[in-house]
């Protein structure tokens, strides 16, 4: 392949065009080999290298995707703090989602519909990775979503334990109860409810790695009777139950899909029961990352409350509490992020050095837009018309003495 060619001209024209679509970030840009362009204002908290034109020139033809492939094959390094970097870009872009979202709003529904086999693919492209690499970088209990900090000096093992708790007060589990999981990652929550709740659990998830640990783990801890791991999709959840929780797995299913989840939902619990959805949303209507979607996480999308609303209102259930756990999330990042920089040279050696700059960039992204509100994390408790658990007042929230485990007070069949 013949290299690209331009004039230095060009290459100052091409530069000054990046520094325009960033916008006033105090960031400095160069080309490999020029002096490189700054915003006038304020002094460089970066800098950020570019190594060659054909990367530039990618940039420019595709800011997302060219950005973040161009960081993950090393044609751009970052010269300076690499969050500090990303935030300072996040900020200086407008708020709001301009034109941009007003048209994602109109097409959303036409967008590439998450159907069981897309939704199996989509699971195995991110989740099936080697049980070992999250491992490195997430916590004992490998809860792979946003923890819930009492304090910011919680340690996340703490935190995550803390938000398994938090989520089963807000579906007040009592004794002897049944809960349906969708999407059950490595089966830390429906663990915790059987455990400490001394409710039955059938928990279902597409990722064949997290389901074979999640059986092992509840095999070694004497739960195999009151929690049931199931290999499936959720749109072939039958089971009738007190509760449904799913948290983590919304921002999977894709706004085409949110009337099957519906469906699926009242199914579960009838008009009695309630739930409870713990998802990554946003504030407008706008697609997720282009370079996210087709690295990290194909298929996803981030939905607005607004848009939630659509899995349950045509059944009529309440919205009993909203909760944003937004600055959690950054935390919950920071704490990833740290564990898996101390872990990258082993992890270079599991994979190689573009995957590893490429979960850097996605880490150190996240941490960024839940930080500057790009991103929300939501927490909607719901319940059916009929239900009687629905709490007088919040205080149940915010017990301090964490639950003891309970012993077996259900035979874990659901009709």
């Amino acid at each position: 392949m013949l290299p690209v060619r331009f004039s230095s001209s060009f290459d100052g024209w091409m530069l000054r065009k990046m520094l325009s679509a960033i916008g006033p970030a105090p960031i400095r840009l160069i080309l490999e080999g020029s002096s490189g362009l700054a915003s006038p204002g304020a002094a460089p908290v970066a800098t950020i290298v570019i190594r060659d034109r054909a990367t530039l020139l990618r940039i420019l033809l595709d800011a997302d995707v060219g950005l973040g492939d161009g960081y993950a094959d090393g044609g751009i390094e970052v010269d300076g703090d690499l969050v500090t970097a990303i935030e300072a870009i996040y900020r200086s872009w407008p708020p709001g989602g301009g034109s941009g979202s007003k048209l994602w709003s109109r097409c959303r529904k036409h967008f590439r519909a998450n159907t069981p086999r897309r939704s199996r693919d989509n699971v195995h492209h991110h989740y099936d990775l080697r049980t070992d690499f999250y491992q490195r970088w997430l916590d004992s209990q490998m809860v792979y979503t946003c923890a819930y900090f009492p304090t910011p000096a919680t340690t996340l093992e703490e935190a995550q334990l803390a938000k398994m708790d938090h989520v089963c007060r807000k579906l007040q589990l009592q004794p002897g109860e049944t809960v349906v999981e969708a999407g059950c990652g490595w089966g830390a929550l429906a663990l915790h409810m059987a455990r400490y709740f001394g409710v039955c659990v059938k928990a279902f998830n597409l990722s064949h790695e997290q389901i074979v640990f999640a059986r092992q783990r509840a095999r070694l801890d004497g739960l195999s009777q009151r929690v049931e791991f199931i290999e499936d999709d959720y749109r072939n959840i039958s089971s009738r139950c007190d509760a449904f929780v799913s948290v983590g797995m919304l921002e999977h299913v894709g706004l085409s899909q949110y009337a099957e989840l519906g469906r699926v939902i009242h199914s579960s619990i009838g008009p009695s029961g309630r739930g409870l959805l713990h998802f990554i949303g946003r504030n407008y209507p706008a697609p997720l990352s282009a370079w996210i979607r087709r690295r990290i996480f194909p298929g996803a999308y981030p939905p607005t409350l607004r848009e939630a609303m659509e899995i349950l209102e045509p059944w009529d259930f309440s919205v009993c509490d909203v909760e944003n756990l937004r600055l959690h999330y950054a935390k919950t990042l920071e704490h990833w992020l740290a564990r898996f920089e101390r872990s990258s040279q082993q992890l270079s050696e599991m994979f190689d050095a573009r995957f590893v700059r490429v979960w850097r960039l996605y880490l150190a992204g996240s941490l960024v837009a839940f930080r500057v509100g790009t991103m929300q994390l939501f927490q909607i408790t719901f319940a059916g018309a009929q239900c009687r658990r629905i709490p007088w007042t919040r205080a149940h929230l915010y017990q301090v003495k964490r639950p003891q485990a309970q012993e077996p007070s259900c035979t874990n069949v659901m009709s």
